[in-house]
């Protein structure tokens, strides 16, 4: 049987999701948890690879195994053996060849940056200290839906067939003292969002214009954009699915 888990998690203590041979992911922390409960060899594959220090607030993964079990209370047991920085939402059936990362049809993002200096909040948000230009901020975001082609915002190098992505949705604004970015695609490239989201701070902060903003999308040129903001203010909020996947 194939078993979808909804799955969340703090990434500060991780090199992110995917396994790694010298680094602590959050892969192979539930892999093992899984295998261990399970008393099988379980692999677990993610809807998507978040970097190092980047959060879930939402994720799936899907895995495999012939051993009965009642999924509530996998899930119940699986929380009791985990670390507090990773949470299982729950358990569920799908169908065998539902694949938690090709099967997505959206996923959403969101990217917090604080303009005040909090101590609870310093390693959840990206904390920068200069006045932005919200409004030329969101001006700049109608120009990504006028383009599918973002290679000049995907990390160098990377072994992509495409570097075209439909973005739905994206928007900046304000919730309890913290700016926000909001953005939904079909797909991410590596390091997207980040490039994204220091592109627009760049904007507003006056260092580039908003309509320069084309011209570093048509560039397909990373150097063209904007710095990556930190991890740490960036997290995966929602992984959505065809009700199709379920048995």
């Amino acid at each position: 049987m194939r078993y979808f888990i909804e799955l969340s998690y703090n990434g500060s203590g991780y090199h992110g999701w995917q396994i790694q041979p010298t680094a602590l992911t959050v892969q192979e922390v539930l892999e093992e948890a899984l295998s261990k409960l399970l008393s099988d060899t379980i692999s677990v594959v993610g809807a998507g690879r978040t970097d190092t220090g980047v959060h879930a607030s939402q994720m799936f993964a899907h895995f495999d195994t012939d051993r009965l079990f009642d999924a509530d209370d996998l899930a119940y047991k699986l929380n009791s053996f985990l670390p507090f920085n990773i949470a299982i939402a729950r358990i569920f059936k799908v169908k065998p060849e539902a694949h938690a990362r090709f099967d997505a049809i959206r996923r959403s993002y969101l990217y917090r940056v604080s303009t005040k200096k909090n101590p609870f909040t310093h390693r959840n948000a990206y904390y920068l200290k200069q006045e932005l230009d919200l409004e030329k901020m969101n001006v700049a975001v109608k120009i990504l839906f006028q383009y599918k082609d973002f290679q000049c915002f995907s990390k160098a190098h990377t072994d992509v067939k495409t570097y075209y992505c439909d973005i739905m949705k994206a928007k900046w604004f304000v919730r309890e003292g913290e700016l926000h970015f909001a953005i939904t695609a079909d797909r991410f490239l590596r390091n997207m969002v980040r490039a994204i989201v220091g592109t627009m701070i760049n904007i507003g902060l006056g260092k580039l214009e908003v309509e320069e903003l084309h011209d570093i999308i048509k560039s397909k040129n990373r150097s063209e954009a904007g710095y990556s903001v930190p991890a740490h203010g960036l997290y995966l909020t929602e992984v959505a699915y065809p009700e199709s996947i379920r048995l």
